[in-house]
């Protein structure tokens, strides 16, 4: 009976405060003039705000708040934001309960990656199949397939018109009851675009040329980007389909830029954008937020940090850092193990470059897929060796690390000798990664 009555009077307790709640919201409400509606697993406060005329605030107006006590609602949560300025829009997420989830730090993503798509299909069909179970479709980004145009890559980029309406198509095609044209597609958020500031794109005088013929040399875009303005390009630098045109001045580029813009090389209409500076530090770090994992420690030689004395080198065990601005002591070995083939399953082609850092197990994957994200010429690794005074013969890799954007060029090389290739090349991608 004393847990009957105990229930009893939690239960009187709670509905109290829901009327307490209650009142203060409509009190809110008819004191601001804002709208409160309830969907989603979340509640909208405003959006757009009494009085409005325009369109939404652009991208970079909201922020996301966490740690926000349980027990906190509107009434007490409008009158401290507002301090900062006028809300447009105020998103509480709710559990089922009623209670708030907890809301971690995000960025005002607008763009989804869908992969697995058939490559015979177009932009204009997979904008449609888009628009029929999601809303709030601005457009569809498609690349051609690098040595046949009349494919796409297996992927595309959905860009929507809001943070919010992402996340909700999101939600919408991940539980995989959505199957465009009888395939069962891969959804994630894709990877946010690089800002750069206005005072650096400035000064940039390279463009970048996507879309290009594997057979296009790099004799053949000079000439074609010279043919407006004899002699304005410096050099070009091609990787696969996609190149770095230098200029000498930075007028010459943004007028090739707009002349070049959908042009036809060797049948293959190109893209051409100013191409982005990357600040290597800035790149490297945000990934290893500061933190070394003591087994990476251990890897490379660092000195212990209780008695001073250096750790002698093992045999190289898998990246123990985790590239994606996360740390824990002791990350997970990545799982490696195998699975049968049974007759009829299906397998689709993909990209390495498609994958999450997840499936990567080596510092040297984790090297090349960060080159390649990063628009970075593929690193090249210069074997050396030396002999050891008992005769062994120990070799170590210098890593040259070039970005073609901005035409810099870095090198790296572990201070610890290996007795087999493998290791001393996944020693010195591990070295090169914690530097950069």
């Amino acid at each position: 009976m004393h847990e009957e009555n105990k229930a009893a009077a939690n239960g009187c307790s709670k509905i109290r405060r829901g009327a307490q709640n209650g009142a203060a919201l409509l009190a809110l409400m008819e004191k601001t003039g804002y709208s409160m509606v309830q969907q989603n697993g979340q509640r909208k406060f405003g959006g757009p705000p009494p009085g409005w005329e325009g369109p939404p605030p652009p991208r970079g107006c909201e922020v996301f708040v966490g740690k926000i006590p349980r027990d906190m609602y509107e009434d007490e949560l409008v009158p401290v934001f507002e301090r900062a300025g006028k809300i447009y829009e105020l998103r509480l997420m709710m559990e089922f309960s009623g209670k708030f989830i907890g809301v971690c730090v995000s960025l005002d993503n607008c763009r989804l990656f869908i992969g697995a798509i058939p490559k015979d299909k177009k932009k204009e069909e997979i904008l449609n199949e888009m628009k029929k179970v999601t809303e709030g479709v601005v457009d569809v980004i498609v690349y051609p397939n690098a040595t046949d145009k009349t494919k796409n890559r297996g992927f595309a980029f959905v860009e929507y018109e809001s943070h919010r309406a992402a996340a909700m198509a999101r939600r919408r095609l991940i539980p995989g009851t959505f199957q465009p044209w009888g395939h069962t597609i891969q959804v994630d958020w894709a990877d946010p675009e690089k800002v750069v500031d206005e005072e650096t794109m400035q000064r940039v005088k390279v463009l970048y040329v996507r879309n290009l013929m594997i057979s296009t040399t790099e004799d053949k875009i000079k000439a074609e980007f010279n043919k407006f303005k004899p002699g304005v390009v410096e050099r070009v630098k091609k990787l696969r389909d996609y190149a770095f045109v230098h200029f000498f001045h930075r007028e010459d580029a943004v007028a090739a830029m707009s002349v070049m813009n959908g042009k036809c090389i060797d049948g293959a209409s190109i893209e051409v954008t100013l191409a982005k500076p990357v600040n290597k530090e800035s790149s490297w770090k945000q990934h290893f937020n500061g933190q070394i994992s003591p087994s990476s420690e251990n890897l490379l030689g660092f000195p212990n940090k209780e008695d001073g004395t250096q750790k002698s080198l093992g045999k190289p065990a898998s990246l123990s850092v985790r590239l994606n601005g996360q740390h824990s002591p002791a990350p997970p070995e990545v799982e490696r193990s195998t699975y049968p083939i049974f007759p009829g399953i299906k397998l689709t082609p993909i990209s390495m470059y498609s994958l999450k850092l997840s499936h990567f197990s080596s510092a040297v994957m984790h090297l090349d897929y960060f080159c390649h994200k990063n628009s970075w010429a593929p690193p090249e690794y210069c074997l050396y060796s030396t002999t050891s005074q008992d005769g062994k013969v120990l070799l170590v890799y210098k890593v040259l690390i070039s970005s073609i954007a901005d035409d810099s060029q870095s090198y790296f090389m572990p201070e610890k000798l290996c007795t087999t290739v493998e290791d001393a090349k996944e020693l010195a991608a591990q070295f090169t990664l914690l530097h950069l």
